[in-house]
């Protein structure tokens, strides 16, 4: 995972409270909304994360968070799902992911399109490959705005 310096040290202290509520991290990010900043943690467990799942983790993180103090401005804290549509950033989103459709956004058209639906076929850390209509579209990773799950129905 790439995470700035704050994400990188809610990181270290987030690990053993995941482990001991028996959660994954899918993604934490930091940024400035407006005139707020926001610390947002992504879980994710088999069977799906529940509302107790995230206040157990929010309210054992807030702690340590309050202790340590390593986010010199106020923030929000958010606790979530990483959610059915999840993000797919980095390598261990990209292995779990293999062979599932995805929702992807392109930066400018390739082949006259933006956004597409395909299955998600290999990452090589550069490059991404999708099935597409039964043929495989390589595309380099610095192309794409974002990668998400697609909701099936």
């Amino acid at each position: 995972m790439a995470f700035n310096k704050i994400e990188s040290q809610v990181l270290k202290y987030l690990e053993p409270i995941a482990a001991e509520a028996d959660v994954e991290i899918w993604d934490i990010e930091f940024q400035k909304e407006g005139p707020n900043h926001v610390l947002r943690v992504y879980l994710d467990k088999a069977g799906g994360i529940c509302l107790d799942d995230c206040e157990t983790v929010s309210r054992a993180l807030e702690a340590v968070l309050d202790e340590k103090d390593p986010i010199p401005q106020a923030y929000l804290l958010e606790v979530s799902s990483a959610g059915l549509d999840r993000a797919i950033k980095y390598k261990t989103h990209f292995e779990k992911c293999m062979g599932k459709n995805v929702d992807v956004k392109l930066f400018a058209p390739v082949d006259g399109t933006k956004e597409f639906t395909a299955a998600l076929n290999g990452f090589d850390g550069k490059t991404v490959t999708f099935q597409i209509d039964g043929e495989a579209k390589t595309l380099p990773l610095d192309k794409i705005s974002s990668i998400r799950l697609s909701i099936e129905f």
